[in-house]
């Protein structure tokens, strides 16, 4: 059986079969990239927001020595200073040759020689008392070597506090240019 097409038919038949114009954003051949650098982009900022830049500063010093607190001194017969801090909880204990430095850095005694103040370590105290116990022998001022021992419990930055205070006087000259860390006993 053939069964003829009606007008209608024919008619939406010719419609549909007629070639359409395109719109502007629908002609073929381009390529569309904004979305893609727009993905880019994103992936862009992601990677330089998660990647951490650490920039580090590097202090030289020198570490503990196997034979504990000796130090290389070509003249044995000079009397040396031998100065180490001890950082606590409460403030400086300094010790030296002759013995445990005294609160106050009075002499030699007994105690922390620069308790904390309002909380505080006080660093230029510290500096003060350094300064003071090298300029006690005339001995001392050719030493240019300090000692830290810390608590565990001593933040990273009071240890670096007590290296700059060390390292110059008031002045801003070199009082102890050599620190070495020791480890407590």
């Amino acid at each position: 059986m053939s069964d003829k097409l009606s007008a209608a038919q024919r008619s939406k038949i010719r419609r549909l079969s007629q070639p359409k114009e395109l719109a502007p954003d629908e002609e073929g051949g381009e390529l569309n990239i904004v979305p893609f650098l727009d993905i880019i982009m994103n992936i862009l900022i992601f990677v330089l927001a998660t990647v951490a830049v650490v920039f580090t500063a590097s202090i030289e010093t020198t570490p503990p020595s196997k034979g504990g607190g000796v130090r290389a001194e070509a003249n044995k017969d000079t009397p040396t200073l031998n100065l180490t801090v001890f950082i606590v909880s409460d403030g400086f204990a300094l010790k030296a040759t002759g013995g445990n430095i005294a609160p106050g850095c009075g002499g030699v005694g007994q105690g922390i020689a620069i308790p904390k103040t309002g909380g505080a370590y006080d660093y230029a105290a510290l500096t003060v008392c350094a300064e003071k116990l090298k300029g006690a022998n005339p001995a001392f001022a050719e030493e240019n070597q300090a000692s830290i021992t810390a608590n565990m419990d001593i933040s990273y930055e009071y240890v670096i506090g007590v290296m700059d205070a060390l390292r110059n006087n008031s002045q801003g000259d070199a009082l102890f240019e050599e620190i070495t860390f020791k480890v407590a006993k």
